[in-house]
């Protein structure tokens, strides 16, 4: 039974040179027929996936900041008429200080939005024009300012590591991102993905990547500079006050099932993985003629699920529970043992009792960690 809803909104205003998200620019929506669509793909969720409340809804995207808060306020509705509301749901939105108003956050907050992610991804002007952003320093910190006056929690995004980047730099960016007072953050480091056009510019030799030493410093300036202002890393990328993580991504993290519906749109339900039509005409049209927009779903063996829950587990600070888990799959042997004690050794993997998680001075070879302790046989089910 799926306790969390993410519905993907896809359009953006300009694609930014470092996004490889399912986001398409489109001109003249349809908004009647988007509602009408979405609506549909809900119930076919619900009606496979239903029974229990739901405790969380992502609008993620693309910018969801830009659907019109009447059509926010219908999939909510709906969604409460489905699945009904846990006790305090989490109910999230993405935003672009570019492409909101006072008038667009009080919509959404009317709507039943409770909580913002407000992507400003830096506090300068010169960062922001090389990210593609379309908004300005200032403009990000007037966004921000209505978001805490208008919604309960707020989390911001900012991306670091950017070529050329100094340690000095960083450190007072940062500084001034904590003093903004949100309860969550999000903080990312720039990593050139196939197939953006960072990926090109890359290759063309028009900017070089920050190398991997100094990014590692700055990681470590990160951790430590958000744990001493008592937002501590919860995940490798993200760091909240206590009590004010963001309970929908803690549902990925920790494996359980979701609902997933729009485009491109990704799912997990009863050891079954969905997945929907990237193309946003293509999911249009899937919806017109089967009432959904699935494009593939497929049964995942025990062993594929333990391997993910592994994997996604590992990035939390709270580790895993291995003896839940062999309860949950049916498996042993999740861990390879011997590497387990190897990394234990070298101070990069804890444990306590049956939990396995991943040190201070792990995280930032968290990749390389997974390749080792995810036994090959669980990785290739």
């Amino acid at each position: 039974m799926a306790r969390a809803l993410y519905i993907h909104w896809p359009f953006c205003l300009k694609k930014c040179p470092y996004c490889d998200f399912n986001s398409h620019v489109r001109s003249g929506l349809d908004i009647g027929a988007w509602q009408a669509a979405l609506l549909a793909d809900m119930r076919h969720e619900a009606a496979l996936a239903g029974g229990e409340a739901l405790e969380s809804i992502f609008f993620g995207g693309g910018t969801p900041s830009l659907m019109p808060p009447a059509l926010v306020d219908s999939l909510l509705a709906e969604a409460e008429r489905l699945w009904g509301f846990a006790p305090g749901i989490e109910i999230t939105l993405e935003a672009n200080p570019s492409s909101v108003e006072a008038a667009a956050f009080a919509g959404l907050a009317a709507a039943g939005v409770n909580r913002v992610s407000l992507g400003l991804q830096s506090l300068d002007d010169e960062a922001l024009r090389f990210l593609g952003r379309l908004h300005s320093a200032d403009e990000g910190l007037r966004a921000l300012d209505t978001a805490q006056r208008v919604f309960a929690r707020v989390n911001s995004d900012f991306i670091y590591a950017r070529p050329r980047q100094t340690e000095a730099e960083w450190r007072a960016e940062l500084a001034r991102a904590l003093a903004l007072g949100t309860d969550h953050l999000s903080l990312y480091q720039l990593t050139i993905e196939p197939g953006t056009r960072f990926a090109t510019d890359v290759r063309t030799g028009a900017f070089e990547p920050l190398d991997d030493d100094p990014a590692a410093d700055l990681f470590a300036v990160t951790r430590a500079m958000t744990a001493a202002a008592g937002l501590p890393a919860y995940e490798i990328s993200n760091h909240a006050a206590p009590e004010q993580e963001s309970r929908h991504n803690l549902t990925y993290w920790r494996y359980r099932d979701y609902a997933g519906i729009g485009p491109g749109a990704h799912g997990r339900r009863g050891g079954h993985a969905t997945l929907r039509h990237k193309k946003p005409e293509n999911w249009l049209a899937a919806i017109e003629r089967h009432g959904h927009g699935i494009v593939e779903e497929r049964a995942l063996g025990l062993r594929e699920q333990a391997s993910e829950a592994l994997l996604m587990g590992l990035r939390l600070a709270e580790g895993v529970d291995l003896s839940a888990m062999r309860a949950r799959f049916g498996i042993d042997e999740l861990i390879d043992p011997r590497r387990l004690t190897f990394h234990r050794d070298l101070g990069f993997v804890w444990t306590e009792g049956d939990c396995v998680g991943v040190t201070e001075a792990g995280m930032p070879l968290l990749d390389a960690l997974l390749g080792e302790l995810v036994p090959e046989a669980l990785v290739a089910a």
